[in-house]
């Protein structure tokens, strides 16, 4: 049972060897730490969690069953109903006290196969529970009860923060409208960068173009100018004779 608890829950939320009235001498075994009420945040309700293992009915049972002793299996069945329904009364008279508890408790089963006995008697954990308050479980249902009890911690969690996290969003939708705002800006300020750098690439190679024109003309008027061409041509005619 310890090993169920600490996989589901957290240190801060149950405790071991509990005596659940301060004026009282029993000691419950686990009990689960509920959050107190508004006015005794600090003092937590508890539920609790008590063991039980009638070993000698259940090893008696086992027997007959494998003997397929009929007598055998009825006796041991019915001293075994007998010993927990004595079992959930005794739990329901030393830890159920409300307010310091929960109005109901848990007896653990720790095998399967002995809760599976309970459920083939009709109605008897329906009768115990209404009776005395005490819900039955075994190692599967123990982890479902725990399963739901964690989530219900979350969610008190939760709304004991509800005002910081509703904060917090707020907060944060201010900050994004912002920041949609700003990505906005960048986004025109782009464009118009962009457009410029086109239009700037535009007359650049315009001017590129100009320029070589210049140059192609230029370099033809030095060489008219120099009489470079007239020059270039008697030497080539006088060296091919």
């Amino acid at each position: 049972m310890e090993a169920l608890l600490e996989q589901m829950l957290t240190k801060g939320q149950y405790s071991r060897n509990v005596r659940v009235i301060p004026e009282a001498l029993d000691y419950v075994e686990f009990t689960v730490d509920l959050p107190g009420s508004s006015d005794e945040p600090d003092r937590p309700i508890r539920l609790p969690i008590d063991s039980k293992f009638p070993q000698e009915d259940y090893l008696r049972l086992q027997e007959a069953s494998e003997k397929a002793d009929q007598q055998g299996v009825l006796e041991a069945t019915k001293s075994l109903v007998k010993t927990l329904k004595e079992a959930a009364r005794s739990i329901h008279e030393k830890y159920i006290h409300p307010p310091h508890t929960t109005d109901f408790a848990i007896m653990f089963l720790p095998t399967e196969g002995l809760y599976a006995e309970l459920l083939r008697e009709p109605g008897l954990l329906e009768d115990i529970q209404q009776k005395y308050r005490v819900i039955v479980a075994g190692p599967t249902n123990l982890m479902a009860i725990l399963s739901s009890l964690r989530m219900g911690f979350q969610t008190l969690a939760i709304e004991e923060r509800a005002s910081e996290v509703w904060k917090v969003l707020g907060a944060v939708k201010s900050e994004f409208g912002k920041f949609g705002g700003i990505l906005e800006k960048l986004r025109k300020q782009l464009n118009t960068a962009t457009n410029t750098l086109d239009e700037t690439d535009r007359r650049t190679r315009v001017m590129q173009k100009a320029l070589k024109t210049v140059s192609e003309l230029h370099d033809q008027e030095n060489s008219e100018i120099l009489g470079l061409g007239r020059e270039m041509d008697s030497i080539l005619e006088e060296e091919q004779v």
